[in-house]
C-alpha cells in the first residue's frame, strides 16, 4: 500500500470516528434534554405545589439560569488548565440525576436545590462538551458537525415535555412523571461512557497545522473579541419565547393549551434549520452570521402582532434564529479560538450569551409593561450595533 493510500485510509478512519463521536454525543444530549427540558416545563407549578411563592419560583429560575451561564466562564477555564474535558463532561451530565430525584423532594427548598444543581451541572459540562465536539467536527466541517449534534439535541427537547405530559395523564401527578425520567437519565451516563471508551482522546482528531499560532498565544485574538461583542448585542435583541407567549396569552390571541404546541413547532424548526445553516456555514464561513441580526429584527414585529398567521411566522423565524445560535455561532468559536484555550473561549461565549439574554429580556419585559412602542426600537438598536460589529468582524477576517 503506497503512502497516499495509507493517508486516505487514515482520513477515512478519522472521519468515521468523528462522526461516531458526534452521533454518540448527540444521543447523550438528546437524552439529557428529555430529562431536563421536562423538568423546566413544569418546575414552576411543581415548586408551587410544594408551597413555594411566586417570588421564590421567579428567584429560583433566575438564579438557576444565572449560574447555568455565568459559571461556564470558570468551568471552561478549569477544563483548559486541566485538559480534563471528559471528566468535566461526566460531572456535568451526572448532575442530571438531580431531576428524577425531584420525585422524592417533600419540600420546595429541596426541589429548588436539585433544580439549581442541575443548572450548575450544565455550566460544568457545556464548555468541555463543546470542546470535544469541536475536535470531532474538524473532520467533517464545523458547521455540519455542530448541526448534527443540534438536530439530535432538539429531538430530545421536543420529546421531553411530551413524555412528562404523557406521564401526568397516566398517573395524574408530577412525582410519577419524574420517576419516568430515571431511564433516560441513566442512559445518558451509559452512552457517555461508551463515547469516552471509543474516543478517549478526541483532540487527536484535530491536527494542528500551525503550532505557533495555536499554542503560544497568551490571549485571544482581536477577531475573537469582536465576535464576542457581536454575540452579546445580537442575542440581547432576541425576544424570548417566554415574553412572546406571555403576550399571546395576555391578549387572548392563543389558547393556553396551544402554547406548548407552538414551542414544539419552534424546536422542530430549530432541528431542521440547524442542518441547513450548518452546511451554509461550512461553505461561506463567518459571512453567514450576517443573517442573525436581520432575522432577529423580524421576530418582535410579527411576534407581538394580533394576527395568528404572523404569530406562527414569528415562531418559525424564532426557531431558525435559535438554530443559528446553537449551531454556527458555536462552530465559529472553534474556528476563532486557539485550540489550547477553546474551553475558555466557549466559557466566555456562553457567559456573554446568558448575560445578553438577561439584559435584553429584562429591558424588553420592562418596555412591554411601560412603553410597548419602544420595544421594537430597542431590538432595532441592538441589532444595528450587532451588524456594525459583524462588518468589523468581516473586515478583520479579510485582513487576516
Amino acid at each position: 500500500m503506497n503512502k497516499t493510500s495509507i493517508q486516505n485510509k487514515s482520513r477515512s478512519e478519522a472521519k468515521s470516528t468523528a462522526l461516531s463521536l458526534i452521533l454518540m454525543m448527540g444521543l447523550v444530549s438528546a437524552l439529557g434534554d428529555i430529562v431536563y427540558e421536562s423538568a423546566r416545563s413544569v418546575s414552576g407549578p411543581y415548586l408551587a405545589l410544594l408551597g413555594a411563592s411566586a417570588v421564590v419560583v421567579g428567584s429560583i429560575s433566575g438564579l438557576g439560569e444565572f449560574l447555568g451561564y455565568g459559571l461556564r466562564l470558570v468551568s471552561g477555564y478549569i477544563a483548559d488548565r486541566t485538559r480534563a474535558y471528559w471528566v468535566a463532561t461526566f460531572i456535568g451530565y451526572g448532575l442530571i440525576l438531580c431531576i428524577p430525584l425531584l420525585a422524592f423532594a417533600g419540600r420546595w427548598e429541596i426541589a429548588a436545590g436539585l433544580l439549581i444543581l442541575e443548572r450548575i451541572g450544565k455550566a460544568i459540562r457545556s464548555p468541555a462538551r463543546d470542546t470535544i465536539l469541536s475536535h470531532a467536527a474538524h473532520q467533517m466541517g464545523r458547521g455540519w458537525g455542530f448541526a448534527i449534534h443540534e438536530f439530535l439535541d432538539q429531538l430530545g427537547a421536543i420529546l421531553g415535555p411530551l413524555l412528562l405530559s404523557a406521564a401526568f395523564l397516566v398517573n395524574g401527578n408530577y412525582r410519577a412523571g419524574f420517576n419516568w425520567l430515571w431511564l433516560p437519565a441513566i442512559l445518558v451516563m451509559v452512552f457517555l461512557t461508551v463515547a469516552r471508551l471509543r474516543v478517549p482522546a478526541p483532540e487527536k482528531l484535530e491536527k494542528n497545522d500551525d503550532p505557533n499560532s495555536q499554542t503560544e498565544k497568551k490571549g485571544f485574538s482581536r477577531t475573537f473579541w469582536i465576535y464576542a461583542v457581536f454575540t452579546f448585542f445580537s442575542v440581547a435583541g432576541f425576544a424570548s419565547f417566554q415574553l412572546l407567549s406571555f403576550h399571546w396569552l395576555n391578549k387572548n390571541l392563543v389558547a393556553p393549551g396551544v402554547i406548548p404546541v407552538l414551542y414544539a413547532l419552534a424546536m422542530g424548526v430549530d432541528a431542521v434549520a440547524a442542518l441547513a445553516v450548518g452546511k451554509i456555514y461550512d461553505r461561506i464561513g463567518l459571512i453567514s452570521l450576517a443573517i442573525v441580526p436581520l432575522l432577529t429584527i423580524i421576530v418582535p414585529f410579527v411576534g407581538f402582532s394580533s394576527q395568528l398567521w404572523l404569530i406562527i411566522l414569528s415562531v418559525v423565524v424564532w426557531g431558525i434564529v435559535m438554530a443559528i445560535h446553537e449551531t454556527i455561532m458555536r462552530a465559529a468559536i472553534a474556528d476563532i479560538a486557539q485550540i489550547n484555550k477553546r474551553g475558555t473561549g466557549y466559557g466566555i461565549f456562553n457567559t456573554l450569551y446568558g448575560a445578553a439574554w438577561f439584559v435584553g429580556g429584562s429591558l424588553m419585559g420592562w418596555l412591554y409593561q411601560t412603553t410597548f412602542i419602544a420595544l421594537p426600537l430597542l431590538v432595532l438598536a441592538f441589532e444595528a450595533v450587532a451588524f456594525g460589529f459583524f462588518v468589523m468582524l468581516r473586515n478583520e477576517v479579510r485582513v487576516n
